[in-house]
């Protein structure tokens, strides 16, 4: 049995969380591959609003083992805050949850790090969410980071103890006015610690490649979005990890030919947080109003989400790096009622126009071309069927097929996973 992926093909917060838990009805397992707890997938049903942060999103479902993979990175205390946030719906992630060996821990002293080194930045700050994401991949990377499989060791604690000191002296270096009492900051950590060695932890390549053969059938959960890929993103203003399809094989070990379809996911506009260039960013009344509409705020971080029209130079360059098979295109209901639409067709890119996404797209090199469309004035959120769509949002949505050469196969129309439409 194959293995399907399901990426967010913008600045991230495209919905991803709504989508896995829409189709984890149809897999046995979501498999969570890469990213840490600055991702902010959020699911609405029943009325209620739910945000996960590393625990994939197909929990709220019986029957579905959810897999946090080798590739993530795992802060226990932000960790067992959602476990607990599980337990007033009784989910039984006991049974439900399991995590990779090879899944590494972000310690106190990496959130402390990425404080020191954002605010040594000044000025040239990338918009860290400051959870200690990077300063986790940068010690994965450099061999020294702690595993989940080393909680089973009893020497942990020394190693922790040792890279530990190694943090604080690194702080130190950055020479900034820094105010935090390690200790107590400590006492959470291995209280989290102690909750977290009651879950199952396994060989998680090992498990995934025995239930393919079993027939099993498993969704890849990716976080953050491609546009922020520490290679393919709009680099130095991205993610540590790899958001992109290739990054659910290294992050979960499974074979590149054992991948079946790609989905993606992307707004019907444009969204991005943090800094970093953003080439069809709208500062007037109208992206005021996107924002407004579509409640952009960051679900973990709470921070305002710059808004644009919909870059469709970045979004074809990530179906193309991604190998997308199917998209879903997310919120279309927030662009009800504008006076007419845009999307970017093309780029102005020093003296020529060009319709690839470049090295290099900061505002003095890019300039966007966009093709105007009209827009619907229906409220999309009380449809239920594709025949119940406005003419112009057909031809928005015929338009996009064409350019891509990509079905959209789904329309989300608001944010409860009713509000879910299949073409």
């Amino acid at each position: 049995m194959a293995v399907d992926l399901l990426l967010g093909l913008q600045w991230g917060d495209e919905g991803k969380g709504k989508i896995v838990d829409v189709l984890t009805k149809d897999y046995d397992i979501i498999a969570r591959f890469q990213g840490g707890p600055n991702a902010g997938h959020t699911l609405e049903f029943d009325g209620i609003k739910h945000v996960l942060r590393t625990i994939p999103s197909g929990i709220f479902h019986e029957n579905s083992i959810n897999v946090i993979g080798n590739g993530v990175v795992i802060d226990p205390v932000v960790f067992v805050k959602e476990l607990e946030g599980l337990d007033q719906f009784n989910i039984d992630y006991k049974n439900k949850l399991i995590i990779s060996r090879k899944a590494h821990l972000i310690l106190p002293t990496h959130r402390l790090l990425d404080a020191a080194s954002e605010a040594s930045k000044g000025k040239a700050k990338i918009g860290s969410t400051l959870k200690g994401i990077g300063p986790t991949y940068m010690d994965k990377t450099g061999r020294n980071g702690i595993r989940i499989g080393d909680l089973e060791l009893k020497t942990w604690k020394e190693k922790y103890r040792s890279l530990a000191n190694k943090h604080e002296a690194m702080i130190d270096f950055y020479n900034v006015d820094m105010q935090y009492d390690l200790k107590e900051m400590e006492t959470e950590f291995f209280a989290a610690i102690k909750t977290l060695k009651e879950l199952t932890f396994i060989d998680s390549e090992e498990y995934l490649n025995q239930a393919m053969k079993a027939g099993k059938t498993i969704l890849a959960e990716g976080a953050q979005g491609s546009l922020l890929d520490i290679d393919f993103g709009t680099y130095p203003f991205v993610t540590s990890s790899n958001t992109t399809a290739a990054g659910a094989c290294t992050g979960l070990g499974i074979a590149p030919n054992k991948v079946k379809d790609v989905y993606g996911i992307f707004k019907a506009y444009t969204t991005r947080v943090g800094s970093g260039p953003f080439p069809t960013e709208l500062f007037d009344e109208v992206g005021v109003e996107m924002a407004k509409v579509g409640r952009e705020f960051g679900a973990v971080t709470g921070r305002p989400r710059r808004c644009g029209w919909l870059d469709l130079v970045a979004l074809k360059y990530t179906c193309e790096v991604n190998g997308v098979t199917q998209l879903m295109m997310m919120k279309g209901d927030v662009l009800s009622g504008f006076d007419s639409l845009e999307i970017c067709t093309a780029y102005k890119y020093k003296g020529k126009t060009i319709k690839h996404f470049p090295y290099n797209i900061e505002p003095e090199n890019v300039t966007p071309v966009y093709t105007k469309f009209k827009c619907w004035s229906e409220d999309l959120t009380k449809m239920t069927e594709t025949s119940q769509f406005p003419k112009e949002l057909n031809d928005y949505i015929a338009f996009l097929e064409k350019e891509l050469e990509i079905p959209i196969k789904v329309v989300s129309v608001g944010p409860d996973r009713k509000q879910t439409i299949h073409r």
